[in-house]
């Protein structure tokens, strides 16, 4: 006999009932999950016959665990299975900061609450001392507005927010959000703005206010979320696709044609070890600080718009670096 979701449910909210030191009857046990008697003993029923849970039960204590060492066997996974789920939750909470931060404390106890202690101990050590995520400057990104944003998604509500750049003017607008996303440990929120009448990116991190409207939305049938996301450099997707051409000195050629940068992207490799990328790619901003990583060992050889732009900075930073006539 197998158990369905729903039942699995049920006797997981029973285990938690059993633990926690209280006195526990079908009624007091029914009437938290709303559901009858009957089905109350019938689930435990199950427990014992199907698992071998060591419940008794009293007039004096209800219904108790006799041996509080054992393990309801929920899902069966392998400890590879185990170490990969918490790492996974310490990843999302590296990348999406206190976003995630309670439930997922809250998830890995639990886990960790239907584990023999030995190994519940030795994954949380190897996961949390074995494994290091860097992710570099943390972000100030409040939960609710991130949740909210989230609940919105899911059931198709307009928002309205006020909305800030750095050195920029604060700005309202009505908008339909489609897809949150985590870009280079940024978050986003992609959507319709109906202040541009185009599907746009905001972060979310600069969202000052919040608030979710009654309006329902309809996602614009012309929005195709792989290709959306799958044209941007980095993160940057506004603008026609243009093509772009960086070349690489032969010390730093090694280090960019080990990775793929853009689903376009193709080299020319040339007999002194240097190589010249080419990739077509929207948004030239972020192709721009890109390209002042690698600082002298890469050079922009096209388009001419991103050329200037290349100069430019240049000019710009020269002028602090200068150094003054003696």
């Amino acid at each position: 006999m197998t158990t369905s979701g729903r039942q699995l449910e049920r006797l997981l909210k029973i285990d938690e009932f059993l633990r926690s030191g209280l006195r526990q009857t079908a009624s007091t046990m029914g009437a938290m999950l709303e559901m009858s008697e009957r089905t109350v003993r019938e689930d435990i029923a199950f427990m014992r016959d199907r698992f071998g849970a060591p419940i008794e039960s009293t007039k004096a204590r209800g219904y108790f665990y006799t041996d509080l060492d054992w393990r309801l066997p929920t899902v069966p996974l392998t400890q590879g299975e185990l170490f990969a789920l918490m790492l996974g939750a310490r990843m999302l909470d590296a990348y999406a900061g206190s976003v995630y931060r309670d439930e997922l404390k809250s998830a890995i106890g639990r886990l960790a609450e239907r584990l023999p202690v030995p190994m519940a101990v030795d994954l949380q050590q190897l996961a949390q001392e074995n494994v290091l995520f860097r992710v570099g400057a943390e972000l100030d990104l409040d939960p609710e507005v991130w949740h909210r944003l989230e609940g919105a998604a899911q059931a198709q509500l307009r928002v309205w927010m006020r909305y800030g750049t750095p050195g920029k003017e604060v700005s309202e607008r009505e908008f339909d959000p489609y897809v949150l996303h985590i870009s280079r440990n940024n978050p986003y929120v992609t959507g319709w703005c109906h202040v541009r009448q185009m599907v746009r990116d905001f972060r979310v991190d600069r969202v000052r206010e919040l608030r979710v409207l009654k309006e329902r939305f309809e996602i614009d049938p012309g929005f195709d979320r792989r290709s959306h996301f799958s044209r941007a450099f980095q993160h940057e997707v506004g603008g026609e696709p243009r093509l772009v051409e960086i070349w690489f000195d032969a010390a730093t050629a090694p280090y960019i044609v080990e990775r793929r940068w853009h689903e376009s992207q193709r080299f020319d490799r040339h007999g002194d070890g240097s190589v010249t990328l080419r990739m077509e790619v929207p948004g030239m901003a972020e192709v721009k600080r890109w390209v002042l990583y690698y600082g002298a060992g890469a050079r922009v050889l096209g388009p001419p718009e991103l050329v200037e732009m290349m100069r430019a900075e240049v000019r710009g930073m020269g002028q602090f670096y200068q150094e003054k006539e003696k």
